[in-house]
């Protein structure tokens, strides 16, 4: 199985507006969101990724197929200290969980960028808690750090890290 991790373009844009759908609809689950009347979710989580600022955005493919996005910020959601990173999304389709894929694409961004990171997840989802304890434990030989933050900027468990 063959993981690639390619930083999205300008012309990508269209393909991470539809991938959003599906990841939304996977928020829906624990989030009691109802579907929208117009039958699509908003997907302003995708504003502010082609324009050159702090937002990098990633298409995710498994043997050359689509399988998920990735976005980082090249600064902390939580205190806006630019040197510190954050998984602002992460979305891997269905058929590639449990293979050893989102595990990959994590590794593969935090070599890439290094550094301090920040990785939250919302509270109700337990299977993304899960995953990240699990991911981050064996990237950082368990030497992170894990946080519940519960204020304006966000609610809910975060881990920090060094890489390694």
């Amino acid at each position: 199985m063959e993981i690639a991790v390619v930083p999205a373009t300008a012309l990508d844009e269209p393909v991470m507006r539809n991938l959003v759908q599906f990841y939304a609809y996977d928020f829906a689950e624990f989030m009691a969101w109802d579907l929208p009347e117009s039958g699509r979710f908003p997907d302003t989580i995708i504003d502010g990724c082609f324009d050159g600022t702090h937002r990098h955005p990633f298409l995710v493919r498994v043997d050359g197929g689509l399988a998920g996005f990735a976005i980082v910020d090249a600064r902390s959601h939580l205190t806006d200290d630019d040197r510190v990173r954050d998984v602002s999304e992460f979305f891997i389709s269905r058929k590639h969980r449990g293979r050893g894929v989102g595990g990959s694409v994590a590794r593969a961004l935090f070599d890439r960028f290094g550094g301090r990171w920040e990785v939250r997840q919302t509270e109700k989802n337990v299977g993304a808690l899960a995953f990240w304890r699990k991911v981050i434990g064996r990237y950082t030989a368990g030497r992170f750090e894990e946080s519940f933050h519960d204020d304006a900027r966000w609610r809910g468990p975060v881990q920090s890290f060094v890489c390694p």
